[in-house]
């Protein structure tokens, strides 16, 4: 069993008037250790390091305890995602 706690990654807002290029939508969610394959590569490569940082206990910057918010570097569409821990660690 692992004690890493689970990771999920929620998109929250979306903004701007261009669609996402990889087709995601305002409540799409993903388990950040089976599911992170589906979500799009930008997104993930700014999404690991705030999931790093909430593995190891620490805290988003003006973010309540155990999530943050982070958005996609795409500069024609702003997909805001949530990052949470869902599950503590046993």
């Amino acid at each position: 069993m692992s004690n890493k706690p689970e990771i999920r990654i929620t998109l929250v807002e979306k903004r701007g008037t261009k669609g996402c290029s990889r087709g995601h939508r305002v409540g799409d969610s993903w388990d950040y250790d089976t599911e992170r394959g589906n979500l799009c590569p930008l997104a993930m490569h700014t999404a690991f390091v705030y999931a790093d940082i909430l593995r190891c206990g620490g805290c988003i910057p003006h973010s309540p305890a155990g999530e943050g918010r982070f958005a996609c570097p795409d500069p024609d569409v702003l997909n805001i995602f949530k990052i949470e821990v869902v599950k503590s660690a046993d």
